[in-house]
């Protein structure tokens, strides 16, 4: 979920979210920021009225932006990883390129029925697409973009072609699992097989086994499987005694290097794959670790300000005293997880919050101090997982407040991010600033959700597939 830098951050982003708690930003001198403060009523105002019929115009217009962002990214970074949607330049992660926007894309394009784009997509991936490079790469970002949304096209196309890249790249990252306690390396090279980064996170050493698994099934080959799960159980053996888990961890002694308990970036989906991996596969193993899990997140994480306001903040892992009250747009996955683990209360409370987070400014900050209700890290990254959530709890309620929630998102998303080749990134919500930046989880994850949202519920079998945490729909197939 840094995927979710990414909803899942990467290391780097997850000790910046981690940090920014302590270093606050000033707060913000607009009117409309100062009124929205002081004015709490505003915050739970209610939302847009969205019927049916609106709800297929807004799918509608989910689609087309899906089509202006894709046709930028073709015009401008064909065969590169992303588009920088200002300048319309192409930006890769490394020497070479791996095509993160295509394969992120293809199974959202398929699921809105933009098939040319979805065929543009696929014969990229199938005629440029090598693993066969000299590059070290991040694990967790490779896997849960990549390797997750190769499966998933794979099952949406029965196409043989992606599952055999999908086999090729699982072979290829499989040495980060060769640490002395499972727990994988944070970075390998995909031809050599050297790894590094002993540091992690729970993120990254728990987020692996809907795709590793996935793999398994699909290929026959067990140890993928085996590798993925044995990372997350030591990834929960390594919890503390009132339960917790915390930001760093070091792979190969199993000591924790910073013990700020959190849903925040850097551990957020390590607990979703707790749930869904007894979803996806029946394993009972992880439905003990989720049951035993959401116990201690409730009692130490969980917050009430003003008025009975749910919000989760952050606590020390061993003794679950507060530490800090820092939410922002990657705990916003956590309403979704809640409504998929039965707890439909405290999902629509947290839910609430989300939308009073999104409207202090129009749109959501990437950190906000909840108790004060300031930013602390301003930047907006076209982040998924406020809508993820909306999206959850619509199919559990059918409350059209939900559908009311994402008219209102995306609204601003569009009114704030759309550029003439895309869709930007902003450096600051309270300025609106853009920043020149499109990561493909907008395709993966944030059209996707915002389509099924307003969708019929025909769109996706929602209870034959389990997303992983780039939102690639994982069937079970076997």
């Amino acid at each position: 979920m840094m995927n979710r830098a990414l909803r899942n951050a990467p290391l780097a982003a997850a000790l910046l979210l981690a940090l920014s708690a302590c270093n606050p930003a000033p707060p913000a001198s607009s009117a409309a920021a100062t009124a929205a403060v002081a004015d709490p009523a505003a915050a739970s105002a209610d939302v847009p009225a969205v019927d049916d019929a609106e709800a297929a115009r807004m799918a509608e217009q989910v689609r087309e932006a899906t089509r202006h962002a894709w046709q930028g990214y073709m015009q401008y970074a064909k065969g590169h990883d992303d588009l920088k949607p200002i300048s319309a330049q192409p930006r890769d992660w490394y020497p070479v390129p791996l095509l993160m926007s295509p394969v992120d894309a293809l199974d959202t394009l398929l699921l809105l029925g933009m098939d040319k784009e979805a065929d543009e997509a696929r014969e990229l991936i199938v005629s440029r697409l090598s693993f066969d490079q000299d590059i070290e790469v991040q694990n967790f970002e490779v896997t849960i973009r990549l390797l997750g949304g190769l499966l998933s096209a794979y099952q949406m196309t029965d196409d043989a072609r992606l599952l055999a890249l999908a086999d090729d790249l699982g072979t290829r990252l499989s040495p980060v699992f060769d640490s002395p306690t499972g727990l994988p390396y944070t970075h390998v090279n995909l031809r050599t097989g050297k790894t590094r980064g002993k540091i992690s996170n729970p993120a990254e050493t728990g987020t692996l086994l809907l795709e590793f698994g996935t793999l398994a099934k699909l290929t026959g080959k067990q140890a993928y499987y085996d590798k993925a799960k044995r990372a997350l159980v030591e990834t929960f053996n390594h919890r503390s005694k009132i339960g917790l888990v915390g930001l760093n961890i070091d792979v190969e002694s199993g000591e924790w290097t910073n013990k700020d308990a959190s849903i925040a970036g850097g551990v957020d989906s390590y607990y979703e794959y707790l749930l869904k991996c007894w979803k996806l596969f029946g394993d009972e193993d992880c439905k003990r670790m989720w049951d035993e899990s959401i116990g201690p997140l409730n009692r130490y994480l969980a917050d009430e300000v003003r008025d009975g306001e749910l919000w989760y903040g952050h606590a020390d892992m061993d003794s679950g005293e507060r530490t800090s009250t820092t939410y922002g747009a990657l705990d916003a996955f956590m309403p979704g997880l809640l409504a998929l683990g039965g707890d439909l209360d405290r999902a629509k409370r947290l839910q609430e919050s989300n939308l009073k987070m999104w409207r202090l400014h129009g749109i959501e900050p990437e950190s906000l101090d909840y108790a004060a209700m300031e930013v602390r890290s301003p930047g907006y990254a076209l982040r998924p997982e406020i809508i993820e959530s909306a999206y959850y709890l619509h199919h559990y309620t059918g409350d059209a407040r939900y559908r009311g929630m994402g008219k209102e998102f995306f609204d601003d998303f569009v009114k704030h991010t759309r550029t003439e080749h895309g869709f930007s990134a902003l450096k600051d919500v309270r300025s609106k600033e853009k920043d020149d930046s499109m990561e493909s989880f907008l395709f993966a994850e944030t059209f996707k959700y915002y389509y099924l949202l307003f969708a019929p519920a025909t769109a996706l079998d929602f209870d034959g597939v389990v997303f992983n945490t780039e939102a690639h729909p994982l069937r079970r197939t076997w």
